[in-house]
């Protein structure tokens, strides 16, 4: 039965006071012992959340706009792309890039979805897919539009190269939309970063420092500024999400993953800490709609500091050079070589007169250390390498033979992008042939036409060699770093890996114009 005698509960919740709230609630019969929770003010005291205000307020005078332009003749702006590396569209890398193949696998037919790509920014400057350009191959035209900041009072500004490797004219926007005309310094495109110069001598400006990035932790708080789509001066915030990224951009990758919103045009702008100081510059996204899902690659402050002050002093950047092709030690491979710890780079060749090849390191050497700090890879080897200067003299520890030795390296100037590089794991292979022998392996060998080691001529579909990459038609050379012509000879050099103690032997393989190392097991049979 209803008592219309007292306020219903739509009436007691509509009471704007605390106080009065508790009063209308004892009028209405509410049991008392309830309400002497709400005779006094409610407060919640909540965590003091980070506001990003002093930073941005303090670094915003050294972030710029970066707008390129080319006299190049305008390329085909058919389609659109799914995934940017840096703004690069995935119709613009190389066919045998690893983050092709990587996109391909997510980006559906060709990696690409029409909207959201770089070209649709030149389509709508330059006309319908550049149509208007056609007939004018040397006029200026905007290429492209980035980020960059101050790393000086008088005018020089970091970026990406791929920002501006195909310009002939650039101009710096800063954020009070000043436009001024610059020059480029040098550009280096093994770590996509590039250096500009502001000629104004009248004026000095407000510029940031690179932060010691080895204290940056999983979880920090990061604040990103750039030019996201052309808009201008835009900040965005998040956490470092990673660290050492390797997204197979390069031999050098050891990206900062951010969360932080990092869109188109954001490219070459900076990443900073809470104290202002760069962390990171920003240069790749991962994404399959074209613009930010949350994961950004920055390139960490310590490697853009040394290469931006070779830049600022000499146009380019000098690299130590050993001059061998490396490959990763996995487990299998430290198995068949008796190392305790799948560590170091494995050696699949030294260059001929290369400065390896001079101090002595062999085929099948696996190199653990430098000047005494341990080699955890292939690409740190490559890093390690690259950050002493041509001419260094540098002690290289080795594993050879099932022991450690050492050599003296006087290391030269690394002369060209293919140096160094990680060798592919699996090659096209040729025609296959036919043979049994090596049953136990799962596979079966011929002498080479050559002369020079054995050509594989079948291989089981469901052994270990098959599942490890090795292919018909491709060339055995050595097996435990020792030659062999005949299957007799593998024979004998897995007995007596096997006598050692050995699970796994060494296979040194020879296919498709490169040469890697393959451990397959030799305990069975």
């Amino acid at each position: 039965m209803r008592n219309f005698g007292r306020p219903s509960l739509k009436t007691v919740l509509k009471t704007t006071t605390v106080a009065g709230l508790a009063a209308v609630m004892l009028s209405s019969g509410i049991p008392a012992q309830i309400v002497p929770s709400f005779a006094a003010p409610v407060t919640v005291t909540a965590p003091q959340a980070p506001s990003f205000a002093d930073v941005v307020s303090a670094v915003s005078p050294a972030v710029v706009s970066v707008r390129v332009q080319s006299d190049a003749t305008p390329a085909s702006d058919e389609g659109g792309s799914s995934f940017n590396f840096g703004g690069r569209g995935f119709d613009q890398l190389p066919d045998d890039h690893p983050l092709k193949r990587f996109f391909r696998e997510f980006g559906g037919q060709n990696g690409q979805q029409g909207p959201g790509d770089r070209n649709q920014d030149r389509a709508d400057r330059n006309g319908p897919r550049g149509r208007d350009n056609q007939n004018r191959p040397h006029r200026l035209r905007p290429t492209a539009q980035g980020s960059g900041f101050f790393i000086s009072e008088d005018g020089y500004v970091v970026t990406n190269n791929h920002v501006v490797s195909d310009g002939s004219a650039y101009t710096v926007v800063m954020n009070d939309g000043t436009e001024l005309e610059a020059k480029l310094i040098g550009k280096d495109s093994r770590t996509d970063l590039a250096v500009l110069k502001v000629d104004a001598t009248s004026r000095k400006f407000t510029y940031v420092s690179f932060a010691d990035d080895s204290k940056v932790r999983v979880g920090d708080w990061v604040v990103a500024v750039g030019n996201p789509f052309g808009l201008g001066g835009t900040v965005t915030a998040g956490i470092v999400s990673a660290r050492g990224r390797d997204i197979g951009s390069g031999p050098y990758d050891d990206y900062i993953q951010v969360d932080a919103a990092v869109n188109r045009g954001n490219s070459g702008g900076p990443t900073f800490n809470l104290s202002g100081e760069v962390v990171g510059i920003n240069t790749a996204i991962f994404s399959p709609s074209g613009g930010n899902v949350g994961i950004a690659f920055a390139i960490p402050a310590s490697t853009a500091k040394d290469v931006v002050a070779g830049l600022m002093k000499d146009g380019k950047v000098a690299r130590g050079w050993l001059g061998v092709q490396i490959q990763p030690v996995n487990q299998d491979i430290a198995d068949s070589l008796g190392l305790k710890e799948p560590n170091g780079a494995l050696v699949v060749a030294p260059q001929e007169g290369s400065p390896g090849q001079k101090a002595g390191i062999k085929e099948g050497d696996v190199i653990t250390a430098v000047n005494g700090q341990s080699i955890k890879d292939a690409r740190d080897l490559s890093r390690r390498i690259a950050n002493f200067g041509p001419n260094a003299k540098v002690d290289v520890a080795l594993w050879r033979d099932g022991k450690s030795q050492n050599v003296t390296v006087t290391l030269g100037n690394l002369p060209n992008d293919d140096t160094a590089k990680v060798e592919p794991q699996e090659p096209e292979a040729p025609a296959p042939s036919s043979d049994k022998a090596l049953a136990s392996l799962g596979i079966a060998v011929a002498p080479a036409g050559d002369g020079s080691g054995l050509s594989v001529t079948d291989v089981d579909p469901d052994s270990e060699a098959a599942a490890r990459g090795l292919k018909t038609g491709e060339k055995i050379i050595s097996v435990n770093n020792r030659k062999v012509a005949s299957a007799a000879e593998i024979g004998k050099v897995i007995e007596q890996a096997r006598k050692d103690g050995r699970t796994r032997a060494l296979f040194q393989v020879e296919g498709n114009g490169t040469s890697r190392f393959v451990a397959l097991p030799i305990n069975e049979g």
